[in-house]
Parts: C-alpha cells; sequence; structure tokens
C-alpha cells in the first residue's frame, strides 16, 4: 500500500511540475514575433510614389493590409475602391491598407492618381513577384493580399481580388477585441 501512495505522490509531483512549466513557458512560446518570412518582409525597402524608401515596419502595432498589384491587372482595378473603402472605415481601428505595385512607376503614379487612391502606394517592379512567391503565392498571380496582425505576424494572405464581405469579415476578426 506505501509503494501505491508513494507512486501516486510521485505521479502528481510530476504533474504539478509539468502544469507550472506550462504555465510559465507556455505564453513566451506562443508571443513569439513574426517569422523570419515576415520579419523580412517588413523590413525590405520600398520606394513610395514620391521616391522616398518606406518599410511597412513603419506601421508596426497597425492591422496591415499589403495588397499586391498591377495597372494591367483587370482584378487588381476592381478592386483598388473597395480597398480605398475599408481604408476609411478600418483607420479608427487602426488598419493599414498599404499597396505594393509590381509595375512601372510611371504607370502607377498615372494611375493611381487618376483612380484616387488615399492608401499608400509602394513600389516592387519586378522584385515583387519574388517577394509574393517568398510570402506564399507560389502562382504569382495578382492581386495577392498579406494581412499582418499588429505584431507583424502574417494572419491570413488571399491570392484573386478581395469582396466586400470578405474583406469586412477578415478585418473585424483582426481588430476585434
Amino acid at each position: 500500500m506505501a509503494t501505491r501512495r508513494r507512486e501516486a505522490l510521485i505521479l502528481a509531483s510530476a504533474g504539478l511540475a509539468a502544469a507550472a512549466a506550462g504555465f510559465l513557458v507556455g505564453p513566451l512560446v506562443f508571443e513569439r514575433g513574426p517569422s523570419k518570412a515576415d520579419a523580412a518582409f517588413l523590413s525590405t525597402r520600398f520606394p513610395d510614389l514620391g521616391g522616398k524608401l518606406r518599410q511597412l515596419s513603419e506601421w508596426r502595432g497597425r492591422v496591415l493590409v499589403c495588397n499586391f498589384w498591377a495597372t494591367w491587372c483587370a482584378p487588381c482595378r476592381e478592386e483598388m475602391p473597395l480597398l480605398v473603402v475599408a481604408r476609411a472605415k478600418y483607420a479608427a481601428k487602426g488598419v493599414e491598407i498599404v499597396g505594393i505595385a509590381v509595375d512601372n512607376a510611371a504607370k502607377v503614379r498615372q494611375f493611381a492618381g487618376s483612380l484616387g487612391v488615399t492608401y499608400p502606394i509602394l513600389l516592387s517592379e519586378a522584385d515583387g513577384l519574388e517577394l509574393m512567391r517568398r510570402l506564399g503565392n507560389s502562382a504569382v498571380g495578382l492581386p495577392y493580399t498579406v494581412f499582418l496582425d499588429r505584431e507583424g505576424r502574417r494572419a491570413q494572405q488571399k491570392l484573386g481580388a478581395l469582396k466586400p464581405g470578405e474583406l469586412e469579415r477578415i478585418l473585424d476578426g483582426m481588430t476585434a477585441g
């Protein structure tokens, strides 16, 4: 009988020690920062339409919607007004929309101006294709949207044009609480 009691006490002690370790170490494991790929994406330098070099890390602390597009991409052009509306609606909730143009700077400037794009546009030109591939877009199709949470971690990605209800569901989920 004493042997069983001793085994039970040893097992209970081991269980309590494991639970305590999980309680102390768990938050450290699950609250990691961005992956290496996400950190590299955040630190990539892109020129904006004015020629100033920018990094996505400027918007850390905000939910970031990074939309890869081109002037020659019909679905990209169709979803841009949706992104303009979403920026106005969600800016107060800490959301920023950033367009990353995989295109010629002169064409992008002209097109963005004619459409009245209000969100920041960065220029990746042809380098954007490899960047999209590293972010999980193996088809290298456009439009391609990457959603980063407030800590800079990739939360979701979408190949193809965003639909109004779809974009709102994603942003509502990312800005809740």
